[in-house]
């Protein structure tokens, strides 16, 4: 029975500690919230002054707080720290709001946030500005990028896809409202077509019309015909569609013209510059148009084809400057795309105001999307490594960036949302001749068990 007891005073807190080692590694959601919470909160909670004064995020204490802990106590009047808010627990990390003493600024916490990390044993510390004097720290606990899980409160909105999670663990949310046009750059098997299938998929279950260019044969795009109002699979068949998408834009500028004919007691809140302007009954579909593989396009071999090319790069640019106002939008994508590619690419390329970079074979690449957006940005995007793919760089001509990552998505199942939202494709006469054909799939039925026997007299 000793030997027992012996056992299990020594044994059990050697297996506890093993457990909790190879949760933390394999299984760090678990981890987490049953061992790294509690200890992490339980540091914060110790250490927050000696940190913050060992950090410099400290000021000299008031007159009046001095003669007040002179009059009071004998303790020693230590310099103040910022005044720390309530701490919220999260599945992924810790959330606190600092209210910032009198001479502080945010960069000044920005600049400390790795010696918090190292201080409080967490993964990362991001800082936000919540309005003037009061910060945000979100606290990261693991690696969210390592096994990607998308928050359940990301959903989708019109024109507004999740696609992504960020290192913060909040989500990468494309949106077209507000960016309306993209270049999408990454190597061969960086992830890109991953995060393509998010986006398609994403859209496909909203009221919008998808219009593809898959130079590659259609081999990207072709799963998601049946979800598709137009695709296009060579660049004949894309000088084709571009010049009707040209006319539907300019269709729904007269449309807004002559909703801008504004008579006498027209009010004020109905004159309108786009289309989200215009009454529900008027308004067309928006339309999203996806180039994958766009430097096909630029490619040429003859004197003819140079020609097609310029016209469909101008076209192409017509559509990134006018679109928006008219509701379409782009989403370019491409393993390079710069001016080597030909006149007109660096035009282009400057109205496609958001850049996500996956991995890239050379730095020439990452800087032909993010290199005028901050060094920063190149440097995160030449380091992503081949065994993580989807990881990227997402930023916008704001300056700001930061890394993301897809989840998996299989084109089998991205196919099947397609084909199950294939009753949302919009009527649009124009984008008609250029539907794909989508073959009419067979039900295959079971042979009975039992062959039927004839009821006889």
């Amino acid at each position: 029975m000793s030997d027992l007891l012996t056992l299990l005073e020594v044994g059990g807190p050697v297996a506890a500690l093993g457990g909790a080692a190879y949760a933390r590694a394999k299984h760090p959601r678990v981890y987490w919230p049953t061992v790294g919470l509690p200890i992490s909160t339980a540091r914060l909670l110790g250490t927050y002054g000696s940190v913050m004064e060992a950090c410099g995020l400290t000021v000299a204490p008031s007159r009046l707080r001095v003669l007040a802990v002179k009059a009071t106590t004998r303790r020693e009047v230590r310099p103040v720290p910022p005044r720390r808010g309530i701490i919220r627990p999260t599945s992924t990390g810790l959330r606190l709001r600092l209210r910032l003493a009198p001479g502080q600024e945010p960069a000044d916490v920005a600049a400390s946030a790795e010696r918090l990390r190292h201080a409080w044993g967490v993964h990362a510390v991001y800082v936000t500005t919540v309005k003037p004097g009061v910060v945000e720290l979100r606290l990261v606990g693991f690696d969210v990028l390592r096994n990607v899980r998308m928050p359940r409160k990301a959903a989708a909105e019109l024109l507004k896809v999740p696609v992504a999670l960020r290192e913060d663990a909040t989500p990468f949310v494309r949106d077209y409202r507000t960016i309306p046009h993209q270049l999408t750059l990454g190597a061969t098997l960086s992830g890109k077509s991953m995060y393509l299938r998010h986006l398609i998929t994403g859209l496909a279950r909203q009221s919008v019309a998808l219009v593809g260019i898959d130079c590659k044969r259609g081999v990207e795009l072709a799963p998601f015909a049946s979800r598709l109002s137009a695709l296009a699979t060579d660049p004949d068949e894309a000088a084709e569609l571009l010049p009707v998408l040209i006319k539907e834009m300019e269709d729904r500028y007269d449309l807004i013209k002559a909703r801008q004919g504004i008579a006498p007691g027209t009010p004020d809140e109905e004159i309108t510059s786009d289309i989200w302007g215009l009454p529900d009954s008027e308004r067309p579909v928006p339309i999203v148009l996806f180039v994958d593989e766009v430097a096909e396009l630029f490619l040429v071999a003859t004197k003819k084809d140079e020609e097609r090319r310029d016209e469909m790069v101008t076209q192409l640019i017509r559509l990134a400057q006018l679109g928006r106002a008219a509701g379409i939008y782009l989403e370019v994508c491409g393993q390079r795309f710069g001016a080597e590619l030909g006149k007109g690419a660096t035009m282009l390329r400057a109205q496609l105001t958001g850049r996500v970079c996956h991995r890239v074979n050379d730095e020439a690449s990452a800087k032909m999307a993010l290199g005028d957006i901050a060094p920063e940005a190149v440097l995160a995007a030449c380091a992503i490594a081949p065994e993580l793919p989807g990881l990227a760089v997402a930023g916008d001509t704001s300056g700001g960036w930061s890394r993301v990552r897809t989840p998996y998505l299989s084109l089998g199942d991205a196919a099947g949302i397609c084909r199950e939202a294939a009753h949302l494709v919009p009527d649009l006469p124009a984008l008609k001749p250029f539907q794909p054909y989508v073959p009419v799939r067979l039900v295959e039925s079971s042979a009975p068990a039992v062959n039927p026997r004839p009821v006889t007299d």
